[in-house]
C-alpha cells in the first residue's frame, strides 16, 4: 500500500507553516475534506488545513473531540514528546533550530571545526591509502 500516514483521530502532525510553524497538534476531529480539529497541551482547540499539516507516524489512542485533560493524559501516555525527539524527523528540526540561532562567532567556530575535521579524515585517508599499497 503507498499510504501509511492517515488522517486519523489521534493522529500527531506537524505544522507546516503559520503562526503555529512547528508545533505538535494531535487531530481530535475532522471536519470535511480539507480541515480537522487539532488540539496540542499549551494551544487552543482550532480548526487547520490539512495543507498546513504533516502528518507523522506517532499516533494517540483517543476518542473523538476529547476533553483536553483526556487528551493531555493520552499524549503523556503515548510519549509523543521522547518519540518525537528521538524521531530523524524530530532531530533534523532540533538540529535546523539550533543551527538558526548560532551567533556570528559561534559560526565562525563551527566553519573551523570543520576544516580541522576534514583534515583529519583527510590524513587517515592517506594513511590507509598508503598502508593498502604497501
Amino acid at each position: 500500500m503507498p499510504f501509511k500516514r492517515y488522517v486519523e483521530i489521534g493522529r500527531v502532525a506537524l505544522v507546516n507553516y503559520g503562526k503555529e510553524y512547528g508545533r505538535l497538534v494531535v487531530i481530535v476531529d475532522v471536519i470535511d475534506q480539507n480541515r480537522a480539529l487539532v488540539d496540542a497541551p499549551d494551544m487552543v482547540r482550532t480548526q487547520m488545513n490539512f495543507k498546513r499539516l504533516s502528518l507523522t507516524d506517532i499516533t494517540v489512542d483517543i476518542n473523538r473531540v476529547p476533553r483536553k485533560k483526556a487528551l493531555i493524559d493520552a499524549i503523556e501516555a503515548a510519549d509523543v514528546k521522547n518519540k518525537w525527539e528521538n524521531s530523524s524527523w524530530g532531530r533534523k528540526l532540533i538540529v535546523l533550530k539550533r543551527r538558526a540561532s548560532l551567533n556570528d562567532f559561534d559560526r565562525f567556530k563551527l566553519m573551523l571545526a570543520k576544516i580541522k575535521r576534514g583534515g583529519l579524515i583527510k590524513q587517515e585517508l592517506a594513511k590507509l591509502k598508503k598502508q593498502s599499497s604497501a
